[in-house]
Parts: structure tokens; C-alpha cells; sequence
């Protein structure tokens, strides 16, 4: 079994060194650093932690707020580390998947994350409905502009005599052309004008 350490701070300016020192204190021989926000989903060093781990190994963090942000994710986590064979524990919390209290708490965790998505759901049906009731559409109201405009060409399509283009009438034409042809007329003139001038 190999405890392989994962230390994480945010920024480039912060230093990983106190977590590292808790983490070899604690046995761990290889330890992958990273210097990125919690919130971003990609992260090439936990991800070369997690393909590091084999069969029996532990992941090691010095606190579960430098693997995941959200519960969520730790569970996201976990499960791949479970599907392999391997754990994870932290040093500052009683999560330690390798003990039946770990596990415990573990599953106290995930029944916490499943009753927060529940209720979580249950809230926005209930804003949905009473939004409704108020005459208030949800969603996205540039969305929306695009359902109006996809609206309005079925309407030309179903109905294309209502939206139909006006047709010039034949005396604008004429009007046009008369029009045309006495500026053509008049340049005419002047170009001859000044040709006799010269």
C-alpha cells in the first residue's frame, strides 16, 4: 500500500510547503502540487494523482477543501478512487476510507449531498409554479427572443398572405425611371457645356 499526497493552494503567490510537511509527516512518498482555484473542474496534477493511484493505495490530502470545493466533487472523487480499489483520507477530518468510521462518515456525506440535491430541486419547482401563477415565464430571455422568432416564421409560413412584402406599383417605377433619366439628361448637358467652354 503507497500513500500518494495531494497539496493544493490557489494562487501561484501561495506556497504549498506547510501542507507537504503534514502530508510526509504522515507517510506520504510521492506528492503531487498544484497551484489552481478549487473551482476549476480541470486540474492536471489531481489528475495525475488519480491516475498514479493503484489497487490498495491512499490518496492523502492535509485538509478536504485542497481536493474539492464542493461535496459533490469529493464525492466524484471518491467514487473513481472506489472503483479502483484504492482510498482516500484526510488528515484534518474524520474521512478515512480505509476504517468503518470512514466509511461512516462517508455515507453520512453522500446522504447529505443527495438530500441538498433534493431540496435543491424541490425549490426551484416550487419558484417555477409560483412564478407561473404570476404570469412570469423562467428560462433564459434570450432563448426565449429565439422561441418568438422561430414563432413568427411557422406564422409566415401557415399564414404567408399576412406577411407578405409590399410590391413596388407601377407608377413609382415610372417615376423612378423618369427620374433617372432627366439626371442622366442633365449631366448631359453640363458635360457638353464644359467641353465647349474649354
Amino acid at each position: 500500500m503507497s500513500l500518494i499526497g495531494y497539496a493544493r493552494v490557489s494562487t501561484e503567490d501561495q506556497a504549498t510547503d506547510a501542507q507537504v510537511d503534514v502530508l510526509k509527516a504522515a507517510g506520504c512518498a510521492e506528492i503531487f502540487r498544484e497551484h489552481m482555484s478549487g473551482a476549476k473542474a480541470s486540474r492536471p496534477e489531481l489528475a495525475k494523482a488519480l491516475a498514479r493511484v493503484r489497487r490498495g493505495d491512499v490518496l492523502v490530502v492535509a485538509r478536504l477543501d485542497r481536493l474539492a470545493r464542493s461535496l459533490s466533487h469529493l464525492l466524484s472523487v471518491i467514487a473513481e478512487l472506489d472503483a479502483k480499489g484504492a482510498h482516500f483520507k484526510s488528515l484534518a477530518d474524520p474521512i478515512d476510507t480505509t476504517t468503518p468510521q470512514g466509511r461512516f462518515a462517508l455515507q453520512v456525506l453522500g446522504a447529505v449531498a443527495e438530500l441538498e440535491r433534493a431540496l435543491i430541486q424541490e425549490r426551484t419547482k416550487d419558484g417555477l409554479r409560483a412564478a407561473k401563477k404570476r404570469g412570469r415565464v423562467g428560462g433564459n430571455p434570450k432563448l426565449r427572443a429565439g422561441d418568438r422568432g422561430r414563432h413568427q416564421a411557422n406564422r409566415r409560413r401557415e399564414s404567408p398572405s399576412l406577411f407578405r412584402a409590399r410590391q413596388p406599383n407601377r407608377r413609382t417605377l415610372a417615376a423612378d425611371r423618369e427620374g433617372h433619366a432627366t439626371r442622366s439628361s442633365l449631366a448631359g448637358r453640363r458635360a457638353r457645356a464644359q467641353r465647349q467652354a474649354r
